[in-house]
């Protein structure tokens, strides 16, 4: 009796050490130092990992968000060193994709299409643009280790975050606070934003300048999303669509002979001007389409999409995205495609139905994405804590402020009052969730004036939405993303019309 007594004891006292509550500083930063080889040079640079608060108006921390900070040693004039503050999407994702995938010293050990391999991990990155330009990746609230202050479900204090105002609010104070602590105002300033994230950094374009009279050399729009399409009249989100199908069509060889002999940069012209000149018109008639002109169209979608005329037709011209990921295989193989990339393919329980079951990209990427993330803040960036790393975080319900928001329009104006500022959109082609032509249509909308269309360029890539998973795009994305900040390098000439 008194040895269980005893070891009921110890237990007890074991558990008081290790039990406690999964907290993380508000405030707090590790550095580490590391070495790269970027296309044949030996860079040095620090990482600093760490937690910076974010402050109510009365000066109480209500959250910390959790960040990464690439910073080249051995430079002298940091006015010259450009920042290029770096956001992923969701609204609720982490920095995690663009950080190891993309633009950081490190990459995925991933095949040369993206696609997971074992064993899990990370290699340096030959191609990160470290060289020319030192990194911050930020994840917003309840993204990566990123939280509010207590946690908690308070939707009062939800609101605070979780918004498309409420989000670059926020950021916009807290990416003030970073470049006066650690001496950046004098350094050119860029945004890169995938996905939402492209909304987010469009927003702080502005909100930085107006706010925070932080004025930037740039912004890269990667795969964004666009909430004109995304809340527009239906025949425009439909009509933008096509080219994609077209793309995606062609790679898994589902068109006309004709086209598919064909280069995709050949089929896509064709498409876009089909769209352009003849989709958009007869879908914005609606019902009222002439009989003859309805299948003269519903006959070109399907030479152009591989989808039959008969369901084009019962589909009123309008094929729905999921519809095709579904359908455009399913008499082939009976794969379905992926949503962020379309060359994935998955296996659904039944072939009939009218949309995937899961998104395959989605699981091909969290199987190589989450190991590696969770290994190198330990391992690499000796970022220790027992929280869990929100790959997707719970950002939800997320507040569009459709009433009160133009974020296109936000951009414009920022680019208007800034003559510095130039804007770069890098979309894949195989992206069906923000298709690369919608892209286009935004680049072309964004000021239809034309008085800053010399500042404006559009980079397409033959892959998806995270486009420099594919060796190839790494390369030629990264490349595309160095000269675009060696263009707007300071050159001692003012900033005017």
């Amino acid at each position: 009796m008194k040895k269980t007594i005893f070891l009921l004891s110890c237990f007890m006292i074991t558990a008081g050490i290790f039990a406690q509550n999964r907290t993380i500083p508000a405030d707090t930063m590790i550095t580490t130092n590391h070495f790269v080889t970027i296309n044949g040079a030996r860079i040095s640079y620090s990482a600093n990992n760490g937690m910076q608060p974010v402050w109510n108006e009365k000066g109480k921390v209500i959250a910390t968000l959790h960040y990464t900070y690439y910073k080249r040693t051995g430079i002298k004039d940091m006015s010259l060193r450009p920042l290029l503050i770096s956001f992923n999407g969701g609204p609720g994702s982490a920095s995690v994709w663009m950080q190891i995938g993309y633009t950081g010293p490190r990459a995925l050990n991933i095949d040369s299409e993206g696609y997971p391999v074992q064993p899990y991990g990370i290699h340096e990155n030959p191609y990160s643009v470290l060289d020319v330009t030192d990194i911050l990746y930020v994840n917003p609230v309840n993204t990566g280790y990123s939280r509010m202050i207590p946690e908690g479900e308070d939707m009062e204090k939800s609101k605070l975050f979780f918004g498309v105002n409420a989000d670059i609010n926020y950021l916009a104070e807290w990416l003030n606070t970073f470049v006066t602590r650690h001496d950046r105002w004098l350094s050119p300033k860029y945004l890169i934003g995938e996905s939402y994230g492209g909304i987010r950094v469009s927003g702080l374009a502005h909100r930085l300048q107006e706010n925070q009279w932080m004025y930037l050399n740039g912004v890269i729009l990667v795969s964004p999303a666009h909430m004109n399409v995304m809340f527009s009249d239906q025949p425009l989100a439909a009509a933008v669509n096509l080219p994609y199908f077209t793309a995606t069509a062609w790679h898994h060889g589902a068109l006309p002979e004709e086209l598919q002999k064909k280069d995709l940069s050949e089929i896509l012209s064709e498409a876009e001007e089909f769209t352009i000149n003849e989709l958009l018109p007869a879908l914005a008639r609606g019902a009222f389409i002439e009989d003859q002109q309805k299948q003269h169209i519903a006959e070109k979608i399907s030479y152009y999409s591989g989808i039959s005329i008969k369901s084009v037709l019962q589909l009123n011209l309008n094929i729905p995205t999921s519809f095709f990921w579904k359908e455009l295989l399913r008499d082939k193989n009976g794969k379905t495609l992926g949503r962020l990339d379309s060359r994935y393919l998955g296996t659904d329980k039944t072939e009939a139905g009218s949309s995937p079951d899961y998104n395959a990209e989605m699981s091909a990427w969290l199987d190589a994405f989450t190991p590696a993330i969770n290994h190198y803040m330990r391992e690499h960036l000796n970022f220790r804590t027992d929280l869990k790393y929100y790959m997707f975080g719970p950002t939800h319900p997320w507040s569009w402020d459709t009433g009160n928001s133009n974020i296109r329009e936000n951009l414009r104006q920022a680019m208007a009052r800034n003559p510095r500022l130039r804007v770069m959109f890098q979309t894949g082609y195989y992206d069906g969730a923000t298709t690369y032509f919608s892209s286009k249509y935004m680049m072309w909308q964004l000021d239809p004036g034309g008085r800053l269309k010399d500042r404006l360029s559009f980079r397409g890539y033959r892959s998806g939405h995270m486009m420099y998973l594919r060796e190839e795009d790494i390369k030629t994305a990264n490349e595309d993303l160095r000269t675009f900040i060696r263009e707007g390098a300071p050159d001692g000439r003012p900033a005017k019309y």
